[in-house]
């Protein structure tokens, strides 16, 4: 049997060697049908059956209220960059954004793009995307639509420690919208503060080819004219998410990573718990050393995504061929940033943590 080595990508990431195993078990027979779930139709009763499931399990697990629509869509999360504006700005007004790094500004980019006009009501730009901007730098524009944010900037290891107030200057309250996409699933989430949440599921739901949205009914009815008809909320509820066929595949493996969260790990709070120590163990390892090091501000360190760097780049190549040599894989910082990047996702174990922790002390000993 192939040996599984330590994943820490920063997507597409890990997944539960459980959901695998069983994707295994049912990959060439689904239930006795004679097929793969790939091979189904997606109206035959039993893929709606692993459908329903799979939202019905998302469902329990973050406690989404009565009043709030699943889609389960394609695209990638950057696809909504389009598609929340195209929803949300139907009865006029601007978006409003908070830019904390790439990912926050790559949405407002494409907002750009399309409408022209953006109001940022706060950014983490000129402190160099060390913290996120604190609830009293908000400041929205008086005809904001909505205000989106991203929750945990993945290159950057950048992450809110507290969800945003949507208050226009007025005092009335605009919709929340929130890219979760690295964190979505890490711990239990209030839906209920937000009009949408977004998250590509190559993170913590699945593998890459979906994209799971969250929207309050109230939000379905502000859709531009002029949208493109596959990215309509509206569509997409009443249709199922299956306007056209979706990533029926990925979908199922979202399913079975819900049952895995529910039943093996024990539910949101469990998990978040799980999360807490894996980053504590890693950003200890970090500050206490000399070699190694992490500039975010402490509140706002990601527990998802840990960037660190060495206190010499020549090292770099080193540490990355012996890490991979030793069964690390994929701790190479995003392009845009440089240095090492360990992503601890949920389906990365303890274990993980501790064998990187292990083997960055031993690699400082050597060459420190």
């Amino acid at each position: 049997m192939t040996m599984r080595k330590h994943n820490f990508c920063a997507g597409p990431a890990a997944l539960p060697t459980a959901v695998l195993e069983r994707a295994r078990d049912e990959l060439l027979d689904y239930q006795g049908r004679g097929l793969s779930v790939m091979e189904m139709s997606h109206r035959s009763a039993a893929y709606i059956a692993i459908a329903e499931k799979a939202e019905a399990d998302l469902r329990e697990l973050l406690a989404v209220p009565a009043n709030y629509r699943v889609l389960f869509t394609q695209g990638g999360a950057t696809q909504q960059f389009a598609a929340v504006p195209y929803n949300l700005l139907g009865p006029g007004g601007r978006a409003n954004f908070v830019n904390t790094g790439i990912w926050s500004r790559k949405a407002i980019g494409e907002a750009i793009h399309l409408f022209g006009d953006v109001h940022v009501a706060a950014s983490s730009e000129p402190g160099g995307h060390l913290a996120v901007p604190r609830p009293e730098e908000l400041m929205l524009s008086d005809d904001a639509a909505y205000l989106h944010y991203t929750t945990n900037e993945t290159i950057g290891g950048l992450a809110f420690d507290y969800i945003p107030e949507a208050r226009r200057p007025d005092g009335s309250e605009a919709p929340l919208v929130c890219d979760m996409s690295s964190s979505i699933l890490s711990g239990p989430l209030d839906v209920s503060r937000f009009g949408v949440i977004y998250a590509g599921a190559q993170k913590n739901i699945g593998p890459a080819g979906l994209v799971v949205v969250i929207v309050r009914d109230d939000l379905l009815d502000r859709a531009r004219q002029d949208m493109p008809s596959l990215f309509g909320y509206q569509a997409l509820s009443e249709a199922g998410s299956m306007i056209n066929t979706p990533a029926t595949y990925s979908w199922y493996l979202a399913g079975l990573v819900f049952e895995w969260l529910k039943d093996e790990v024990g539910g949101l709070a469990a998990m978040e718990a799980i999360n807490a120590r894996k980053a504590q163990r890693l950003y200890g390892a970090i500050d206490a050393s000399d070699f190694y090091s992490n500039p975010i501000t402490i509140p706002n360190r990601s527990r998802m995504n840990v960037p660190f760097v060495l206190s010499d780049a020549r090292l770099d190549a080193p540490f990355l061929a012996e890490a991979e040599a030793a069964g690390l894989l994929n701790l190479q910082g995003h392009r845009s940033v440089g240095g090492m990047r360990a992503s601890l996702y949920n389906a990365v174990p303890e274990a993980a943590v501790e064998a990187l922790v292990d083997f960055m002390a031993d690699f400082e000993k050597r060459r420190g």
